[in-house]
């Protein structure tokens, strides 16, 4: 096989090499050139025509965002960001994601991490499964959303809930589904979206800015409320708990489960045993988790989606629920938020 060919960017020297020689140690991974700024970027996607870039945040002459945006119109190829561990590198990586960047890994320690070594084996396999990803060339129609205006401050008991999950490629989808939704939904809905703790807060943060509803992280003991989205946090298992009629948030920090914390199959696994109508969602993202969860929620008579394959970013998530029979409906992503509602 040949090596897959990976475009490094950042400006930091110091960097370009650590993340080369992490990297190539996969035997699998071939670094064909680097670039220490946007433009330089730019420059090296189309004259070196690399499968996989990494891309830093922070760069001068032209940042990572900048960059990002001009190439996924452009010339789309799939991009791992490298972000800091900081507020403001959680909001640009969500950003990112946004602008359409495969998936991220987050620097140990700032910009110039002399750690990096901590994360090697999630680089070296985030750029690898990089490469499988489907991407289509992007426009600006993300930043056309509704303008929300006023959101419902009161909210109803919780009659019904919606279980997503979702992994790579799920920050933007989420994005697609969740700004569907109307206001006075009659249901309230849970998310596992695969992402370290500090990113969670940013993507619920950016998801509520440009929904209907109130997006939030979830914490743990709050009660569950129609017309609210539920995050689960990064770190954090979380389930839900009955107690006298009402339903409840409870967050944990058990092993995790196949590699994940948050787990979709956990969260998934505590809905389906609740008395409640309910309806499991999975989503585009590598591997299988949450399938075993859609399993248990169908058949504990609730209704199940899949997103299609065509519309995933990674069809692996959706495609093993598919195979364990775990699937009523699969759908493309631009009718999963119609879907819901009709069921609703």
């Amino acid at each position: 096989m040949e090596p897959l060919k990976v475009l490094v960017v950042d400006d930091s020297a110091f960097m370009r090499q650590y993340i080369t020689r992490i990297l190539e140690s996969s035997g699998k991974i071939k670094v064909v050139g680097y670039a220490k700024n946007g433009q330089e970027a730019i420059e090296k996607v189309q004259e070196l025509k690399p499968q996989v870039m990494t891309l830093d945040v922070e760069m001068p002459v032209m940042n990572g965002l900048e960059a990002l945006k001009i190439i996924m119109e452009q010339f789309p190829l799939p991009v791992v960001m490298l972000s800091s561990l900081t507020t403001e590198g959680a909001e640009a990586t969500i950003k990112a994601l946004e602008l359409g960047a495969v998936d991220f890994v987050a620097k140990p320690s700032g910009q110039i991490s002399f750690d990096l070594d901590k994360v090697q084996e999630e680089l070296i396999i985030k750029v690898s499964n990089a490469a499988l990803a489907k991407l289509k060339k992007t426009s600006s129609s993300l930043s056309l959303l509704p303008q929300t205006g006023a959101k419902l401050t009161a909210f109803q008991r919780v009659s019904k809930l919606v279980a997503i999950g979702t992994s790579t490629g799920g920050p933007r989808a989420l994005q697609e589904v969740v700004t569907q939704f109307p206001r006075n939904l009659p249901a309230a809905i849970l998310i596992v979206q695969h992402m370290p703790r500090g990113f969670t807060k940013s993507l619920a943060e950016r998801l509520d800015s440009i929904s209907h509803l109130v997006v939030k992280e979830a914490e743990d003991g709050e009660e569950i409320k129609n017309g609210v989205v539920y995050i689960a946090p990064g770190d954090y298992h979380m389930e839900v708990r009955q107690n006298q009629g009402s339903y409840f948030i409870s967050l944990n920090q058990s092993p995790p489960v196949s590699g994940h914390r948050p787990s979709v199959d956990v969260m998934m696994k505590s809905v389906a045993r609740l008395n409640l109508p309910k309806i499991g969602v999975i989503m585009t993202g590598m591997g299988g988790d949450g399938s075993d969860g859609m399993v248990e929620i169908k058949k504990s008579g609730g209704k199940t989606i899949a997103q299609d394959e065509s519309s995933c970013v990674v069809f692996g998530m959706p495609k093993v629920a598919i195979q364990k029979g775990g699937v009523d409906v699969v759908v493309p992503l631009n009718k999963i938020a119609l879907e819901i509602m009709k069921w609703l």
